[in-house]
């Protein structure tokens, strides 16, 4: 008798443990049932996906989407929105809103107004401060988090613990893998000086690579001493990249699409503030430290570090500007524009969006297309020739660095837990993202 499921993805070349392969899927409850030929099978709906790729789950482990506190740049819904229609499954939200996500109350807050609010699924990291260390191996713990998040070089918000001391009491306070932006911040406080006044070019001279470096080796001593792991967020340096080679019994690593795409001094003479970021985009050497990195497979995962803000903020003068710019909704298409340039292979592509994600936090049932697990897939047509516009752009902040960028590979179909909602530009299902399980924290 012939089987029956919910939704067919028939015909497209599926990305898998198995390598890459003309197979259909049939979901069923929310979750990968059958991997094959469903020739002969039915389905509530079925999907034609001859001449495209189907990939697990694209997930973005860095976003800031400003609820509550900041919502006239970002909200829940508007970056989930984004996220979708840019191929993303699911997303890891910053606790620097406000007020900070620091405690339960705060976290149990976000979780509620994005459950089947956010058209993706969702977790929340739990800021760190020297208020509620004590606290963190029980927040780390709560439904919806992600990770402790840890910022040691002051950026955007109020959340810093730059000190050792303060540093290694979090890491002694947790069992979980905790994120850190990783910039010294002392040795930024000391060069503030070199910041010139509307020249954005001086930004990466401010905050440069040997702030980062010295940070994440303080970092990484303190991992070991402790015995935790970290993960050092958005490197920037190909000096960090070579240092934490040797380090990966403790640490993980991500990278932007941005620092792998932007280089200085092009960025600030084109885009000006709207290419300041925390930590910044550098020079062409360090992009190519980066993304011989991802060669050597140094860098874990891809992260947006998505971080909006209005073009009013973002046209004062340098250095009153905001660090940040939009980044979820363009991710999979950048980073498939660079695979189609030959500078990583599909599967490689795979394994820092999706596989690199679930090993680096753990995560639950997701990062495979393999029978049980939850059926996100991000569905891709390589050959399909897109620009990216700020008209495109589904974030509140309205605008792009990557606006007039004409791209090779772009995102046609988002499949969340067996829901497509998501199909050639247009939402197809109404939002009902649900919170990221993890494997670490099942039994509650």
């Amino acid at each position: 008798m012939a089987e029956t499921y919910d939704l067919i993805l028939k015909g497209g070349t599926v990305v898998n443990q198995d390598g890459e392969g003309p197979r259909d899927i049939g979901i069923r409850g929310g979750r990968f049932a059958t991997i094959g030929d469903l020739s002969l099978s039915h389905a509530g709906e079925t999907v034609d996906c001859r001449g495209l790729h189907l990939l697990p789950g694209v997930m973005d482990t860095h976003v800031h989407f400003r609820e509550p506190g900041l919502t006239h740049k970002e909200d829940l819904e508007s970056g989930s929105r984004g996220a979708v229609l840019g191929g993303v499954t699911a997303v890891f939200e910053m606790p620097n809103t406000i007020p900070p996500t620091t405690d339960a109350g705060a976290l149990a807050d976000k979780v509620k107004r994005a459950h089947h609010r956010m058209h993706c699924d969702f977790a929340f990291y739990v800021g760190a401060t020297r208020e509620n260390t004590r606290d963190l191996g029980e927040l780390e713990r709560l439904p919806g988090a992600c990770a402790v998040k840890v910022f040691m070089g002051s950026s955007t918000g109020t959340l810093l613990i730059e000190d050792d001391e303060g540093v290694r009491a979090v890491l002694k306070a947790i069992n979980r893998r905790a994120a850190f932006h990783s910039e010294d911040e002392n040795r930024l406080r000391e060069r503030m000086n070199l910041r010139i006044e509307g020249d954005p070019r001086s930004h990466p001279v401010w905050r440069d690579a040997q702030a980062a470096l010295i940070c994440t080796k303080r970092l990484i001593r303190l991992a070991h001493e402790t015995g935790k792991r970290v993960h050092v967020l958005h490197v920037t340096s190909k000096d960090e990249a070579i240092f934490l080679a040797d380090h990966k019994d403790v640490a993980t690593a991500e990278a932007t699409p941005a620092h792998l795409t932007l280089a200085a001094p092009d960025c600030y003479e084109k885009l000006g503030t709207l290419a300041q970021l925390n930590p910044p985009i550098r020079d062409a050497a360090h992009r190519a430290g980066l993304w011989n990195a991802i060669a050597q497979g140094v860098i874990d995962n891809i992260g947006s570090d998505h971080s909006p803000h209005t073009r009013e903020e973002k046209a004062l003068a340098y250095p009153k500007t905001h660090s940040g710019m939009t980044g979820v909704q363009s991710l999979v298409p950048v980073m498939l524009d660079h695979v189609n340039a030959g500078r990583l292979s599909l599967q490689r592509f795979v394994d820092l969006t999706s596989a690199g994600p679930a090993r680096v936090f753990g995560i639950a049932g997701k990062g495979r297309i393999a029978v049980g697990y939850d059926a996100d897939v991000t569905v891709v047509d390589l050959k399909r020739r897109e620009t990216i516009t700020d008209a495109w752009t589904a974030s509140r902040a309205g605008w792009t660095p990557y606006n007039g960028m004409t791209v090779s590979g772009w995102p046609v179909g988002t499949v969340v837990r067996g829901q497509k909602v998501m199909w050639d530009g247009d939402l197809s299902a109404p939002a009902q993202g649900e919170t990221v399980r993890f494997v670490e924290t099942l039994g509650g």
